[in-house]
């Protein structure tokens, strides 16, 4: 009975400061901002598998390009990452090959298509687009940059394609332009 005296104001205290504590906290104290950066991190992945957005590496710009190199890195705050025996990791060494972001090849990036080309242009018309680095990948420098890029002035289509048709149209050449028409729009639709 007598601990539960002694016990009943600590528990009272405990409450207050607790309250206190969370009134800090929400008339803004303390940030509770979670960093944009976190949503594209995966939490307790390998480390040297995070996405360049969550580390912070130590580059040297004097490696031989093409050839393989190592980093030191660092998870940025709020980020939780492991090694290959899942043990919690805050550095980190990684493995990459020396080149910079615009160096890529065109499957580890994604430009913005432009709609002001011409449907045909002789030379070939070309226009300038932002290219950004999938998060994936590691490269030194800007992981967005311009790139001078060709129009697609053909629409997607293949000349092998039209061959193909243009075959199987003359195997019949009672076909009539209005029925390709009508067969186009059913396949479309």
């Amino acid at each position: 009975m007598a601990a539960a005296v002694v016990l009943r104001p600590v528990c009272r205290l405990c409450r207050v400061v607790l309250f206190l504590s969370q009134f800090y906290i929400l008339s803004g104290g303390e940030s509770t901002d979670i960093p944009p950066y976190v949503m594209k991190c995966p939490s307790n992945g390998l480390c040297s598998r995070l996405p360049a957005d969550c580390i912070d590496c130590k580059t040297n710009f004097s490696c031989v390009y093409g050839k393989p190199v190592t980093f030191d890195c660092t998870v940025k705050p709020s980020v939780t990452c492991v090694d290959p025996d899942f043990k919690s990791q805050k550095s980190f060494v990684l493995n990459m090959t020396c080149r910079f972001c615009w160096q890529l090849p065109e499957a580890d990036y994604e430009c913005v298509s432009s709609s002001n080309c011409r449907a045909v242009s002789c030379p070939r018309q070309r226009y300038a687009t932002n290219c950004t680095v999938r998060d994936h990948i590691h490269c030194l420098g800007n992981r967005t940059f311009l790139k001078m890029v060709y129009c697609n002035w053909t629409g997607g289509y293949k000349w092998s394609t039209a061959l193909a048709l243009r075959d199987l149209i003359m195997m019949y050449p009672g076909i009539s332009f209005f029925q390709l028409i009508l067969f186009r729009v059913c396949l479309t639709s």
